[in-house]
């Protein structure tokens, strides 16, 4: 087994950060062809294709592994520095996480005003699908569904976040009143956060069997999603701490007493001994306990 070349796993690592050959060069103050020199000359050491060549530019399954390595190589070096009371590069500590766009509005954001000296890089992503980034080495930790660790992370529940299926009161009168309710739900218009989100159809079948209505709203963010269902526009089942104070003042009803959709939260970070992970792990997990149903 040979060592890997450090300088050309950062030089992998920037073209997938930068998305371009030519970005990545102008980040590492080197030439283009000095770039793709040196991903050429990993890949030969590795015997793997690490780098799909699209724009922007998206690691192998083998250029994930890594393009994760690097990161953890570059956080144990700041964390090194950090401990020796130097300032290593002089560049802030840098935090990338993924987070769903409905945890990112109702409760995650005050986790990270509890962590002091980092910087946060957050890619949103749904929640289903962020542990996907941690597995390509594009972030460092996630709030994700999955209970399971990713290789090479370790893994804490959160809590549970509830949704409600809720809708204007006029659209209730338009749409839903007079005829059993997943009858109605399979031909009413619904709001969707995107084409990956099958939630609303989740809800739909465990009511009756049927998916949601095919006229659909795409509205992809979580404050966009609370004001469309709020017009009238369509049902949509919206968190609950997001739900309630609309509910109170008349503006949006529950379909049906007492339905909710619970989903569970999980916290998995790479599994290293980093200060600054640990303690945005802490900050996060102590957030959620206070915010989340457990």
């Amino acid at each position: 087994m040979t060592d890997l070349p450090l300088e050309q796993v950062r030089t992998l690592l920037a073209v997938v950060d930068e998305g371009t050959f030519d970005a990545a060069a102008t980040a590492l103050h080197v030439t283009p062809s000095a770039v793709s020199q040196r991903v050429k000359a990993l890949e030969q050491r590795t015997g793997r294709v690490l780098l799909q060549r699209t724009k922007p530019v998206r690691p192998t399954e083998s250029g994930a592994v890594l393009v994760r390595f690097a990161r953890q190589l570059a956080r144990l070096e700041r964390d090194a520095w950090g401990e020796l009371g130097l300032s290593g590069t002089g560049e802030p500590t840098r935090v990338s996480v993924a987070v769903n766009a409905d945890s990112l509005a109702t409760w995650f954001l005050p986790a990270l005003t509890r962590v002091e000296g980092l910087c946060f890089e957050l890619h949103r992503e749904d929640e289903d699908h962020t542990a996907a980034l941690l597995r390509e080495g594009l972030v460092m930790a996630a709030v994700t569904t999955l209970p399971d660790p990713v290789p090479g992370c370790t893994v804490r529940p959160l809590g549970r976040m509830r949704y409600l299926p809720v809708a204007a009161p006029q659209f209730v009168s338009a749409h839903l009143d007079g005829r059993p309710l997943p009858e109605a739900l399979s031909r009413a218009p619904v709001v969707v956060f995107d084409r990956k989100d099958d939630f609303q159809d989740g809800f739909a079948r465990r009511l009756g069997g049927r998916s949601a209505g095919p006229f659909r709203h795409h509205v992809p963010t979580s404050e966009g999603f609370l004001d469309t269902v709020a017009a009238g526009l369509g049902w949509g089942m919206v968190p609950e701490v997001q739900a309630g104070p609309l509910m109170e003042r008349g503006q949006l009803v529950l379909l049906t007493p007492g339905a909710y959709m619970d989903v569970a939260l999980h916290w998995q970070q790479w599994r290293l001994d980093s200060p600054a992970l640990a303690a945005l792990a802490d900050a996060v997990a102590g957030t959620a306990a206070r915010t989340l149903r457990r």
